[in-house]
């Protein structure tokens, strides 16, 4: 027996030796491979970690002056982790285009507490079956129900910032803000938050707090482990806005549910020409995926939260930034606003009646103004993936396991892509100048298998939103928009808002 015992010892000790010797060597092949790519010299253990410990409004300044040094392929190490850093189309491409790729770098996982795995987070099957139900929900005679939304909460904002008028200057960023935030709740969830009326209201609260907590963890190293995060006054506030969000979402799916069970969701107007959903019924969001879920396609309540909940963060906080961000050049561009004012006035002709969709088809000077402004400022500057297989990215061979940090907003400005890449030119987006550029120079709403579905939802509401203001206003920028502080988080925003000035214009719309 002893004997057996000791054999049965020494093979264990073996396969423990042979375990650690192997994961040792693919971990120093993983090492030597990634030290290969150009990047900043790293310190043991921590890495480039210490890089990050700036104020918050120089991080972006940092992650630029890297880009200028090492760029366009250079790696950083986070920790342990090892990020490389993109900004060419052709480099971008080969990530987002395979389909191996579509796994969230890291850093993702701080947004799954309040998130959970929904479309933005998460991977595997159960992404691909959520993604695969949800799409049908953006079929376009769906938005077209929307833009009503769009169409009543703009009239709200055109009248707050009339009473805000007398020609002084003021940040608009809340006001557009509050006015996304109306939108997003009753197209997602299918209420009224009146956020534009109560500002004060604890979960929009809730919201920008969480988003900026998920950020100050991920820029702090020693705040990653939960268990870290959670004994610190940043985790328990994060705790407790978690607490109003989950509990305000799960109210709202449960009164949904039981609406449908009563048959009484929301009003409805009749349509003879709607052949998709027979009566032209203002569904939200919340209640197409309850009716997916009915017909067999089960999804629990806790994952329709999480998809709600991703709508709400990503559909209000992304489009407010686009439309201030294209309020704010188009103030610092009087020519260009101009001629967003001739395509109006040939479209609306001084009429006093509401936006349809097919105003909305029609406005394509003002599309090309909103990319534009995307180009120069998308909304989320950088997104991340993992790669699951060695690749070859350029010149360097990347090994399989490293995170990838996309930088949208270098790879927008590529000169060999834009002619005067730090100018604002929406003829950059005439059909003949995109034909000619790399079908991966323009990102927004990132793109292969995990391109943003929303897209065109964002889109009609910035549309919908911009037209509105700027049938009724002039719009004068107050600061130099190239001398703004950047804040490189989540979203894209200005340190200090969007400082305007606004004038009535010459018509009784308004």
């Amino acid at each position: 027996m002893e004997s057996v015992m000791l054999l049965i010892g020494a093979a264990l000790l073996v396969v423990s030796v042979l375990f650690l010797f192997s994961h040792g060597a693919k971990r120093a092949r993983f090492v030597s491979m990634v030290n290969k790519l150009p990047g900043p010299p790293a310190y043991p253990i921590i890495g480039n970690s210490l890089d990050m410990v700036v104020p918050r409004n120089r991080l972006f300044e940092v992650f630029q002056g890297r880009t200028q040094r090492y760029g366009p392929l250079f790696r950083v190490w986070a920790g342990p982790f090892a990020q490389v850093n993109i900004s060419r189309p052709e480099h971008v491409e080969v990530v987002l285009h395979d389909t191996k790729h579509i796994d969230k770098s890291i850093y993702y996982s701080f947004l799954h507490p309040w998130l959970g795995e929904g479309l933005l987070t998460g991977t595997g099957a159960k992404w691909h079956s959520h993604r695969k139900l949800i799409t049908p929900t953006f079929h376009f005679r769906i938005l077209d129900i929307f833009v009503e939304v769009f169409v009543e909460k703009s009239d709200i904002l055109v009248k707050k910032l009339l009473s805000n008028g007398g020609g002084k200057d003021f940040d608009i960023y809340p006001f557009i803000t509050h006015c996304a935030l109306d939108i997003i709740c009753e197209t997602a969830m299918g209420i009224q938050m009146n956020a534009q009326e109560e500002s004060h209201c604890e979960y929009v609260k809730a919201i920008y707090e969480v988003s900026e907590l998920t950020m100050q963890r991920a820029m702090r190293p020693w705040l990653h482990p939960k268990v870290f995060f959670d004994m610190t006054t940043l985790g328990k506030r994060y705790v407790q806005c978690l607490s109003v969000l989950h509990g305000f979402t799960n109210k709202v799916i449960q009164e949904r549910k039981s609406l449908r069970l009563n048959g009484t969701t929301e009003t409805t107007t009749s349509t003879a020409d709607d052949g998709i959903l027979g009566k032209k019924k203002r569904l939200a969001f919340l209640d197409l995926l309850l009716e997916v879920s009915e017909n067999g396609a089960k999804m629990s309540d806790v994952e329709i939260r999480e998809e709600v909940d991703t709508f709400m963060f990503e559909g209000h906080d992304t489009t407010s930034a686009g439309i201030c961000w294209t309020l704010l050049l188009l103030g610092s561009h009087p020519d260009i606003q101009n001629t967003v004012y001739e395509e109006l006035d040939h479209i609306f002709k001084g009429s006093e009646r509401s936006i349809t969709m097919r105003d909305l088809n029609e406005m394509k000077y003002l599309e090309r103004v909103i990319k534009e402004a995307l180009r120069l400022y998308p909304s989320v500057p950088n997104i991340g993936r993992i790669l699951k297989k060695d690749t070859k990215i350029g010149d360097y061979l990347v090994p399989a396991g490293c995170m990838v940090n996309l930088q949208i907003f270098n790879v927008h400005r590529n000169p060999d892509q834009y002619p005067n890449p730090e100018n604002f030119d929406p003829d950059n987006f005439l059909p003949e100048r995109v034909a000619k550029r790399h079908p991966y120079a323009y990102i927004p709403f990132s793109a292969g298998p995990r391109n943003c579905i929303g897209q065109k939802f964002a889109l009609l509401e910035e549309k919908t939103v911009l037209s509105s203001i700027l049938r009724c206003f002039k719009v004068h920028a107050v600061e130099n928009w190239r001398n703004l502080t950047l804040l490189n988080e989540l979203i894209l925003r200005p340190e200090s808002g969007i400082r305007v000035r606004l004038s009535p214009r010459a018509i009784t719309i308004c």
